[in-house]
Parts: structure tokens; C-alpha cells; sequence
């Protein structure tokens, strides 16, 4: 298997180690799951980076890529609300929009659109980070720890910041969509399915 590959699934395979560091509520539990969280993040941009950089992007790396991302984010966020850190409806728009996405690039794929990445969405990705990572900190380090200060002063701003550009860039997916859809039907084509029912034209006439 690729050394990407093998990033790409290690950062699965910290999901439920974050987790169990973070509801344990061990007295660091915290701390660890904070730096397990951020440490998976930082394996988003380094797998990508290698199987560019080594043209060893395969069809695995493209499936597990955008799974392992969304379990982490997904998992984070459900911690979260179970620890009654974040409120249901923060976790409910993010989490709503990444299987909404998902479910536009499939069918996109199916019709042979290629929806890409967009700048919005790797800057989401970004302060998602720093909103969980803010979060995470915030209520589980002593109060007026500087790490904890920091981190209650990021929370709010990156909470909404997070929910508008998951808003934002879901609109710029759905609108890449509509626009790949649109230049479609402007190329003159024949349907498969209607081509199959054309008549064949008889022989001698």
C-alpha cells in the first residue's frame, strides 16, 4: 500500500483513540485529545501533498481521503455536543452539510461532472479545526491557563465563522454543480438511452 494510503488510515484509526481520550474525561484527557485531533488534521494536508508530489494518487486515496476527514470532524463534533461543549444545532449544519456534499460529488461523479475542491471549502476546513481544536481546549483546561484563554477567545468567533463558511461553501459546491449540469445540456449530445431507441433504418431504402 502507498505511504499516503497509510497516512490517509492512520488518521482513521485515531477516531476512536480522540475519542477515548476525550470522554473519559481523564484529568489531561483534554490536552491528549486536543494534540491527537490536530495531529490527525495536519495528516489531511501531508497525504495529499505525497501522493501528488510521488504521482501515487490512486482510486483507494480518493475514497479514504474524504472519509477519514469527515469521521474526524463528524466524531469530534458529536463528542462535543455529548459533553454539552457545543449546542446540537452547530454539529447538526456542519455535519448536514458534509453528507450533502457528499451526496452532490457521488451523483456528480455518475454523471461524469467532477466537482473540485473549492477555496471556500479548504479555508472551512481550516477554521473547523481551530473551532474544535478551541473547543476542545476551552472546558478542559484550568481556568486562566494562557492555553486556556486563547482558546475561550477563539471559540465564539471561530463557532460562527465555521457555520457560515460550511453554509458558504455547500452553496459553492451546489452552484458548481448547477453550472457543470448547465454546460452539459449546452453540448448537442444524444442520450444513450435514446439513441437505443432510435428505429434502425431498413437496408434498400
Amino acid at each position: 500500500m502507498k505511504l499516503p494510503n497509510l497516512i490517509t488510515l492512520a488518521r482513521i484509526f485515531l477516531v476512536p483513540i480522540f475519542l477515548f481520550a476525550y470522554l473519559t474525561r481523564l484529568q489531561i484527557g483534554g490536552l491528549i485529545a486536543a494534540g491527537i485531533f490536530v495531529v490527525a488534521a495536519a495528516t489531511d494536508g501531508v497525504d495529499g501533498y505525497l501522493a501528488r508530489k510521488n504521482k501515487e494518487v490512486t482510486r483507494l486515496g480518493k475514497f479514504l481521503d474524504p472519509l477519514a476527514d469527515k469521521l474526524l470532524i463528524s466524531a469530534a463534533l458529536v463528542a462535543l455536543v455529548e459533553l454539552r461543549e457545543i449546542t446540537t444545532w452547530v454539529a447538526m449544519v456542519i455535519i448536514g452539510r458534509e453528507m450533502a456534499v457528499t451526496g452532490l460529488r457521488a451523483i456528480a461523479a455518475a454523471e461524469g461532472t467532477v466537482i473540485a475542491a473549492g477555496a471556500w471549502g479548504k479555508i472551512k476546513t481550516v477554521v473547523q479545526i481551530i473551532f474544535i481544536t478551541a473547543a476542545i481546549l476551552a472546558s478542559n483546561l484550568p481556568y486562566g491557563n494562557w492555553l486556556q484563554v486563547i482558546a475561550q477567545w477563539l471559540f465564539t468567533p471561530m463557532m460562527w465563522a465555521a457555520v457560515a463558511l460550511t453554509v458558504w461553501s455547500g452553496f459553492e459546491y451546489g452552484w458548481s454543480y448547477y453550472r457543470g449540469l448547465k454546460q452539459r445540456a449546452e453540448r448537442p449530445h444524444v442520450p444513450l438511452k435514446f439513441r437505443l431507441k432510435l428505429p434502425l433504418r431498413k437496408r434498400g431504402r
